[in-house]
């Protein structure tokens, strides 16, 4: 956990410029380090995380994934852990949903983009929508979802010519995954935490 290394341990600052193989040895130092990012070359410095706006949210989120996993073998849902992007980004996203034989790994590593990546964005909401967004665009994140939970809203994105394009969702409020045919996200009951809707809305493998 963050509280247990005082700042003046730490090998970075909040704010420093840095290539990700520089801030990946480094952060590698740091065992009880945890959710510290390189993102468009700058790293970020966890924030307190609140239950209401976050971990309640994540859980919700990683139960959808897995839901929608069920029998799918070839499927990975993952929580947070770093991700080798470019030589400017190691984000470690929330929960990510990929297909295993995508996939490769260095050290341990997932160092190929995840088809799909989910932010929960309180405080970082603007970086999420932004710098992140930016970072996950350019290395070809199929569709990212944001979750502003201070805005009681749902963004999800999908790559369409190398650029994002916000989805809509249709007229019963749902949207469905084009990368992951049947991850349908049912918006306000995700919104209102009904995690029985929200499985409901999943469609099942055909």
């Amino acid at each position: 956990m963050t509280s247990a290394v005082a700042s003046k341990e730490l090998p970075f600052d909040n704010g420093d410029v840095m290539s990700r193989h520089e801030f990946h040895r480094l952060y590698s130092q740091c065992e009880d380090l945890e959710h510290v990012e390189l993102i468009e070359g700058v790293v970020y410095l966890p924030s307190p995380t609140r239950d209401l706006e976050h971990a309640d949210q994540q859980m919700l989120v990683l139960e959808w994934l897995a839901a929608y996993r069920g029998d799918r073998p070839g499927l990975v849902v993952a929580p947070p852990a770093s991700v080798l992007l470019d030589d400017r980004n190691e984000p470690e996203p929330d929960a990510r949903l990929y297909r295993k034989d995508h996939a490769r790994f260095e050290d341990g590593y997932l160092a190929t983009p995840p088809e799909l990546i989910v932010e929960i964005a309180a405080s970082s909401a603007a970086r999420d929508l932004h710098q992140k967004k930016r970072a996950y665009e350019r290395n070809g994140v199929r569709e990212y979802i944001v979750w502003r939970t201070r805005d009681g809203a749902i963004d999800w994105f999908r790559l369409v010519d190398g650029a994002y394009v916000r989805v809509e969702a249709d007229k019963d409020g749902i949207i469905e995954s084009e990368e992951f045919p049947g991850l349908r996200l049912d918006v306000a009951a995700m919104l209102a935490h009904d995690r029985q809707r929200v499985l409901r809305a999943l469609k099942p493998r055909g």
